[in-house]
């Protein structure tokens, strides 16, 4: 894509609050005319993203283009955006009309070019009887349309848009959805969206950016982003998916659930770890024993409105998830099948953990804010620089922080099929990465002990 097309460019940016890195590294464009939302959970820098964009922050390192040019030092009041927030901020003293045609108002716009503008978008946002009515008796939905209304009115180069449909209830969100494509297609502005809604997300844009602890993770369309997830964070956060550990055995045929497939994915080697995601939509029941790949036996099934969702047991001792149209009784021994398309193949972000470390005296290391007990090292002395390698499975966590010999938090999780793989962040902000069979939550305190003959020690220059 051509960079003349692009209207905006995040170049490096970076954005710290003290010690935290709320955005590390950004680099991002948006094209004209593009409904561009950045996706995530909560904390994960989208919003710190579009303030930015606003003027409403400075970015600590790297720069924001507007067709090309440096806009770090222009107030938000001079760029040619408009952002619309979750919280509406209407004037409660002034009717619908004179909300929205305040901004114009103070910009000294003739009054016959403000009614002919504030005309149009009350028509816009279907709202053209609303007029002298109080803001204050209008729905979530309706005021919602004002605020949208009041920043379209200032003809905005963009959009931006931070979780404005987050208030309102279910049906109204879903056709407020539609309007807002509806006016983005009709207008032909520029869209930037925040939410942390995944179907929100995929119902409106043309690109989606998924965002995680400051990062971005993936950038695609909705097609691509919910087919070829390039994580397991990703595949986890955008619908339901199965997130099974595999083992590529070579080009087109992928081994899991203690099964051989066949796939499309090439490239990746042969006998080579990998992860795998099946979209639960995309295994199959049948009756014939000749395409039978697995059997499982179905252990829940409930009824979803559209499908029917269903956990089965597999031959093999894995769990999965299935969505079909037609229920399957609890205890029904089942064939199953998965096409070649339907497999999703990723490489491993990591196999184990690894951590920097130094040697406290030949039996102890100190690394991830602890000291831990190690085997006797040969050739390592106090204050040598070690990497340290630890298995997932290794990795013990404890009921008590202190029984620890460092504390954590479950920070993310994941399941696997037959286990759990945990994210756990340490006081001092380390991750450490867990397999385990135990159930844990997220928010789930946590001691971490790692048994000596687990830590497998390096010199640092040497690993």
């Amino acid at each position: 894509m051509a960079s003349e097309e692009h209207i905006i460019d995040l170049k490096h940016v970076s954005k710290r609050y003290g010690d935290k890195t709320v955005l590390d590294d950004i680099n991002l464009y948006v094209r004209k005319g593009e409904f561009v939302t950045l996706l995530g959970p909560s904390g994960c820098g989208k919003t710190t993203t579009l303030r930015l964009i606003a003027g409403f922050l400075a970015p600590d390192e790297g720069e924001i283009l507007l067709d090309g040019k440096d806009i770090s030092g222009i107030p938000p009041y001079k760029r040619p955006f408009n952002t619309v927030f979750q919280r509406y901020a209407l004037f409660p003293h002034l009717d619908v009309y004179d909300n929205i045609a305040f901004g114009l108002k103070l910009q000294k716009v003739p009054e016959d070019e403000i009614e002919r503008r504030v005309k149009k978008v009350l028509k816009l946002v279907s709202m053209s009887d609303y007029e002298e009515r109080d803001v204050d008796s209008l729905s979530g939905g309706q005021q919602q349309r004002v605020a949208i209304a009041r920043a379209l009115v200032n003809q905005p180069k963009i959009l931006l848009l931070d979780e404005p449909l987050a208030a309102l209830d279910l049906k109204m969100r879903k056709d407020m959805q539609i309007e807002l494509k509806e006016m983005h297609k009709e207008l032909g502005i520029t869209f930037i969206y925040v939410t942390h809604d995944q179907e929100e997300a995929l119902t409106l844009s043309d690109t989606i950016v998924v965002m995680n602890e400051g990062k971005i993770q993936q950038i695609g369309t909705p097609i691509d982003i919910y087919n070829e997830p390039v994580n397991c964070f990703v595949a986890d956060f955008i619908g339901e998916s199965n997130i099974l550990k595999g083992k590529m055995m070579r080009d087109r045929r992928v081994a899991f659930i203690k099964h051989e497939f066949d796939c499309v994915d090439e490239g990746f080697g042969e006998m080579v770890p990998v992860d795998v995601v099946v979209r639960p939509e995309d295994i199959y029941f049948t009756t014939d024993p000749a395409k039978c790949q697995f059997k499982a036996t179905v252990n829940s099934c409930t009824f979803k409105g559209v499908h029917y969702e269903m956990w089965v047991d597999t031959d093999t001792g894995y769990e999965l998830m299935i969505q079909d149209y037609d229920p399957y009784p609890v205890g029904a021994e089942v064939m199953l099948y998965i096409d070649p398309d339907d497999i999703q193949v990723m490489h491993k972000e990591r196999t184990r953990n690894v951590f920097d470390g130094k040697m406290v005296d030949d039996t102890h290391v100190e690394m991830i804010g602890g000291v831990f007990e190690c085997l006797p090292q040969e050739g390592l002395s106090a204050g040598d620089e070690v990497r340290v390698e630890v298995r997932f499975e290794k990795v013990e966590l404890e009921d008590h922080q202190e029984e620890g010999a460092v504390a954590g938090e479950v920070h993310f999780l994941l399941y696997k099929g037959d286990h759990y793989h945990l994210t756990i962040l340490t006081e001092g902000g380390d991750h450490v990465w867990v397999d385990t069979n135990d159930i844990w939550d997220k928010g789930d305190l946590v001691g971490i002990n790692i048994a000596p003959q687990d830590l497998k020690i390096s010199k640092r220059n040497e690993a």
